[in-house]
């Protein structure tokens, strides 16, 4: 994690993982100062990066394994495995590749334009495998959402004073897990609409601005090394996106959406986003 990063988590910290870097960081109003609190593992002290806030340490749950050993690792999600040791890698799965689904998959849009998964669907995953959506329901009937998605913003100013943002390649990844396949697929869409709400809601904050220019950079990835300590969202939430906007309204936005499935059936899109 880079030294100064500033990651906006909408989702509870996990076992209290600490999402700072330097001596002390703000985040709406919460300040984290480093904690010299000693740590000790089986009565042996270990140095651990902690940080105080409101009176409790909070550490990266990434240390916490590498001292206790268990292992943590990232493949899609957190995953942690209390039976193994620490290497911060997903295990090799011993699991039998399931049965390839018969016919040809479907081409999945690469302009940003969107793709609303069927069931019988099938994804050919850059890893080659070959996965079939069975499971649908939960695409427009999401209980935690309060309807259907609009269409994507539209200007209300000129859009063209930013830099040009290159939009990502179309990405299928696939994971077999301890529980089965899991499938993300890059929304490059919904990549589009965090963009967007940026823009807008950029228009609204004076200090975003100098000499008509913008202070704030957007880009559409995050960087492979940032994700495991990236936190989503789900549902959509504009009002959490413009509300970091004038947060931070000078600093680099970086952005992706992708749509999770489990064992063929679709669970949600998350909403992954990284200030720094």
């Amino acid at each position: 994690m880079k030294r100064g990063t500033i990651l906006y988590g909408m989702a509870c910290f996990l076992l209290g993982a600490a999402l700072f870097a330097g001596g002390a960081a703000y985040a709406e109003g919460v300040s984290a100062e480093r904690s010299t609190q000693p740590v000790y593992v089986d009565g042996k002290r270990v140095e651990l990066d902690a940080y105080n806030i409101y009176g409790s340490n909070y550490v990266k749950l990434r240390d916490v394994g590498k001292a206790a050993g268990f292992n943590v690792y990232w493949d899609g999600a957190v995953r942690i495995d209390t039976t193994a040791p620490y290497t911060g890698e997903a295990p090799a799965s011993a699991k039998p590749a399931a049965a390839q689904p018969a016919g040809g998959a479907v081409t999945l849009p690469t302009d940003g334009s969107k793709y609303i998964p069927q069931v019988g669907d099938v994804i050919r995953c850059d890893d080659g495998y070959l996965y079939e959506i069975k499971d649908t329901l939960r695409w427009e009937n999401n209980v935690f959402a309060p309807g259907p998605l609009p269409e994507l913003p539209t200007p209300t100013y000129d859009w063209s004073v930013f830099p040009a943002v290159e939009l990502p390649a179309a990405e299928t990844r696939h994971y077999a897990t301890a529980t089965g396949d899991d499938l993300f697929i890059r929304n490059l869409y919904e990549t589009r609409r965090m963009q967007y709400t940026i823009y807008e809601a950029l228009k609204s904050e004076p200090t975003a601005w100098r000499d008509g220019k913008p202070l704030a950079k957007i880009s559409l990835t995050i960087p492979a090394e940032d994700e495991p300590y990236t936190m989503y969202f789900w549902p959509w939430k504009q009002a959490e996106i413009t509300k970091q906007v004038h947060a931070f309204p000078n600093f680099h936005f970086r952005v992706e959406a992708w749509d999770y499935f489990h064992n063929g059936i679709f669970e949600e899109t998350r909403y992954y986003i990284e200030i720094t």
